[in-house]
């Protein structure tokens, strides 16, 4: 595939905010021709998905104001510097949710828009969870609710279930819980 790849020959941050990055780069192409690329950089974020003894899963409502509404997600949060994805992971959880699990298995790493950034989220599987109360950091608001598997393939289905890293996570659901994928070895760390 190194027929494919294109070699950066400088780069220049456009912005810097306080969450996000925009770089230009000029690059230089397979062919030798040079170009340009913008892309935003984003410190990473972890994904985890609480999953009760009878299945069902904890989700949250979160209005996400770049598109102006309310989604359904699985909890996520962006790495703070010097974390781990699992250490982010446990974070967000207890912050988020109220929950700290016991049991953690890593489930897949999802690059959500690579035609303009470089953000991966790590998603996790949680387990053997303990509610010890929410801590939601200053300006967030959301609410919890606990779902089947059925009810988020129904909103998938539907339409109404648009947030890529929880369809995906729904997907990947459907198969561990139908037995046609094993599902990974969970932990304790």
């Amino acid at each position: 595939m190194k027929h494919l790849r294109e070699t950066r020959i400088d780069s220049e941050l456009v912005y810097e905010g306080g969450f996000l990055k925009v770089r230009r780069d000029r690059v230089r192409l397979p062919d030798g021709r040079a170009s340009q690329r913008e892309f935003v950089v984003h410190p990473g974020a972890a994904a985890m998905v609480p999953i009760f003894p009878d299945g069902r899963i904890l989700v949250e409502r979160q209005f996400r104001y770049p598109v102006g509404d309310v989604f359904v997600e699985v909890p996520a949060g962006k790495l703070d510097p010097g974390e781990s994805a699992l250490q982010t992971a446990q974070r967000e959880l207890a912050e988020e949710t109220g929950y700290r699990a016991r049991e953690w298995a890593f489930l897949t790493r999802l690059h959500t828009a690579i035609g303009f950034s470089d953000e991966a989220i790590d998603v996790f599987l949680c387990r053997e969870l303990e509610h010890t109360g929410q801590a939601l950091d200053d300006g967030e608001f959301l609410e919890l609710e606990v779902v089947t598997l059925g009810w988020l393939v129904d909103e998938l289905r539907a339409g109404r279930l648009t947030d890529v890293k929880t369809q995906i996570v729904t997907f990947w659901l459907e198969r561990l819980f139908s037995g046609a994928w094993p599902w990974p070895e969970f932990a304790r760390p």
